[in-house]
């Protein structure tokens, strides 16, 4: 009988560990298991060098969201889908650009958010973005001289 409490306790203790792991696979993986409520808006950038599937989205350095989509449009512009919660409300005269975080050089998405009261719905498009600054070729040029000094 002590035999079959011990193996009782050890079976516990794996089935316990298993599922932390699993939940702790699951939230740094940002994955969502049960779906997910958050609205989708579309923005249009020249480029979007470095911004991958999953990116975080900022208002005022607060995560509001996460890049769900990234495609090529008819006007050869990237067109990124941003999933943002649906307690986060922002005006059709939002401004998103592409900012790159820390030393690694992870990019994110900045909303700055404007004055008006129209908010965006699922679906809608933000008209005023910013691409992202491509250092790669912004030292090339300088390096070889062909940047210009006005």
């Amino acid at each position: 009988m002590k035999r079959f409490n011990l193996e009782m306790a050890v079976g516990a203790f794996m089935l316990v560990g298993l599922l932390a792991v699993a939940y702790l696979t699951i939230n740094i993986g940002g994955i969502d298991l049960f779906g997910s409520n958050y609205y989708r808006v579309y923005a249009n950038f020249d480029s979007v060098s470095g911004l991958k599937n999953g990116a975080q989205i900022e208002i005022a350095g607060v995560p509001v969201g996460k890049v769900s989509g990234i495609s090529l449009n008819k006007d050869d512009q990237a067109r990124v889908e941003l999933s943002l919660r649906p307690d986060v409300k922002i005006g059709s005269d939002v401004f998103a650009s592409i900012k790159t975080q820390g030393i690694i050089g992870d990019k994110y998405v900045l909303l700055t958010p404007g004055a008006d009261d129209d908010y965006l719905k699922d679906g809608d498009e933000i008209t005023e973005t910013e691409s992202a600054v491509d250092l790669e070729s912004l030292i090339s040029k300088y390096v070889f001289g062909k940047v210009d000094d006005k």
